[in-house]
């Protein structure tokens, strides 16, 4: 079970873009995710008139890896660590370490 999901809000707790927050919009792999306004780099493109693009310089979002943040708890308005909680009906859930809450699914 994957403890940071796609619609989850994260902060950045490590690398250029410390203390930014923003939504997981992607999982691009096992250990790498998609942060909104996250490790924003510069792109030069060629034009391709085939294609119909442009050439110029665009920001494209680069994938972070998962170690460099965590979870966002609105609750205490700082990062906090996910732990797995086994239910009665053996259902698996997500929670806060801090204080057990349940974290509801985006």
């Amino acid at each position: 079970m994957n403890k940071i999901r796609k619609g989850d809000q994260v902060i950045v707790i490590a690398g250029r873009d410390k203390g930014k927050r923003g939504v997981v919009t992607l999982r691009s792999d096992d250990s790498h995710v998609l942060v909104e306004g996250v490790n924003q780099v510069k792109k030069h493109t060629k034009p391709n008139p085939l294609k119909g693009t442009t050439g110029g310089i665009v920001d494209k979002t680069m994938p972070i890896h998962q170690s460099n943040i965590a979870i966002f708890n609105a609750a205490s308005g700082k990062a906090d660590r996910v732990g797995i909680k086994l239910q009665a009906d053996g259902k698996r859930v997500r929670v806060y370490k801090s204080s057990g809450d349940e974290i509801k699914a985006a």
